[in-house]
Formats: structure tokens, sequence, C-alpha cells
């Protein structure tokens, strides 16, 4: 029988059919899956075949179908092994906002650059527009503008008011759903502006609850009311942290990809090289110097702190 997992507790697995009925699975034996080192063979959004035990609603994985994508965090035990927090994500969201309090680009920058090594479609939401001043609507205003011409979704919400929720609801209809942002950003007050009858826990995690050995993620998937399904889990304050390969860094940024072919040195960094392409974009104003100054920072390793986000 074939089936999702929407849930998991490290030992056990939610499963949802093709009928809506939920099982409680587990594993026996041990699942292989090229390519990728975990510490969790199944994850939340994995498409797994199961057999059910007879007489009960419980039944044992025997296949996890192939991804099209994982989103991973360094696993906590075993420093070259990954965590999977969610697999086959449509959407990956990242809520931010002007002020209330201020998303910095370098933020929401490395939010985008990892869905793009991740493979995962993006969109970038402002949130609070009710609570913006003029000045602050043009800041959001520019910020939309440049992000939407290099490809990106991109728009304001008001969680408050219902400010284009509607528009939100029709991006996310019929796919699954992650929403990130720094604490504050109004991740919680947005879902539920979404589906009001949804009591979804999003929100500042303790310290003690993601950092540390004994670290403990149980990942979940909600269904919302208008066809599509948000991801909800502690563990994704981390996934900007891993696997984040310098060499194709530039692949990650739309603007600075299609102009790559146009340097002068094939392993050009885009840093200080000669002839380069991207350089000479910056210069001219074709490519933002703030996304550029972004570019150079991950390059260093710069501003960690600007990558840890909550769900």
């Amino acid at each position: 029988m074939e089936g999702r997992v929407i849930k998991s507790t490290g030992s056990w697995y939610l499963v949802i059919d093709s009928d809506g009925k939920v099982w409680e699975c587990r594993l026996r034996g041990k699942i292989r899956l090229d390519g990728l080192r975990s510490t969790n063979p199944v994850a939340v959004g994995d498409v797994v075949w199961f057999e059910p035990e007879q007489g009960k609603d419980t039944g044992v994985i025997k296949k996890i179908a192939d991804r099209n994508n994982v989103i991973v965090r360094k696993s906590v035990n075993l420093s070259k092994a990954s965590h999977i927090i969610a697999a086959n994500v449509d959407l990956a969201v990242v809520v931010a906002t002007i002020d209330h309090p201020r998303t910095s680009t370098g933020f929401i920058d490395r939010f985008l650059v990892t869905a793009e090594a991740y493979h995962i479609p993006s969109a970038l939401i402002f949130n609070k527009c009710d609570l913006y001043d003029d000045d602050q609507i043009g800041d959001m205003a520019e910020l939309i503008e440049y992000y939407s011409s290099i490809g990106y979704v991109s728009f304001g919400v008001s969680a408050k008011t219902g400010f284009q929720c509607d528009r939100l609801k029709a991006l996310m209809q019929g796919k699954i759903c992650l929403f990130s942002g720094h604490s504050g950003v109004g991740k919680s007050a947005l879902v539920k502006a979404l589906d009001p009858s949804l009591d979804l826990r999003i929100g500042a995690i303790s310290g003690a609850h993601d950092k540390g050995k004994h670290t403990t993620t149980f990942a979940e998937m909600h269904r919302l009311g208008f066809g599509a399904w948000i991801v909800d889990t502690p563990g994704i304050k981390e996934f900007a942290l891993y696997d984040l390969e310098k060499e194709t860094l530039a692949q990650r940024f739309p603007e600075m990809r299609n102009l790559m072919n146009d340097c002068r040195f094939a392993n050009c960094t885009h840093t200080h090289e000669p002839g380069c392409a991207v350089k000479l974009a910056v210069d001219d104003g074709d490519i933002a110097a703030w996304r550029y100054v972004n570019y150079l920072r991950m390059m260093n390793d710069e501003d960690h702190d600007s990558m840890k986000m909550e769900s």
C-alpha cells in the first residue's frame, strides 16, 4: 500500500494513504538510500510503500520512493552524517518583515541560496504590511521588485488584516510548503490567517531543544483547509548551515548564474579576477550591490547568525 509520511517520532511514522486513513508504521530492517548518509532513513514528506498488519491500523514500511528533494541539517552526533528534516517539499517560503523586527537581506539571501541548492522552488513574503509607514512601504517595494526581476515570487501580506492572503493561498494550493523566518515575523499568525481552524505551534524553540547531542526533531505535516500542506519542525533553523559549497555558490544566485559563461576565466570566483562579468554587472548596476556583498559574505563564511531560522 502507498502513502505519505506526515509525522516522524524517530521510531514510528504516521502515514496517510490515498483514502485519507492514517496508519502508524515502523521500519523492519534497514533501508538503504543512495547518495545520502543519514541518521534517519524515513522523513516527513516521503512517499512510502507499507504492508498493513492484519487486524490493526499499523504497518511496516518496506520501500521509500525516489525523492524530488530533501532538506537536511548536520546530525548532532555524527559530523559527516545528516538528519533529513523533510522530503519532497514543493515550496519554501521565507517570511520576512521590513520592521518589527527587521529581516536583513543577508538572511533572505542565505535562505534563497540554500533552497536553490536543495532544488526547492522558493518565495519571499513580507508580512505586517499594515504596520509600515510610507518609507518602509517604499523599501519593501524596491526589494519585491528586485527579487521578482530575478525570478522569485515576492509580495507583501498582512496576517492581521488579511491583505493578499488569498494570493498566498493560491501560491500554496496543492503543494507541500515550508515556512521559515526570524522569530517575531508572524509565521504563526500568518498560518492562522490562512486557515483559522489549524492550531499550529510555530515559534521560538528554546535553545535546549535544538542544540547539543540530545537534540530530537519531531517533524510533522499539517493539512490546510484550502488544499495545501505545511511542514512544522524546529529543526529547520539549521538547514541553511549544511552543505553550502563555495565552488557552486554563484550558481545559486540567478542573476550571477546567467553571466558566468561571460567571465574570462572558467573557474572565476567573482571576487578578484580580471574580466569578471559579474563584477562588471555590479559596477553597471545590473546586479544589486547589496546582493553582491551578501555573496562575498557567504564566500567568507561571515554572518553565521543571520542563517539561523525558525519554523
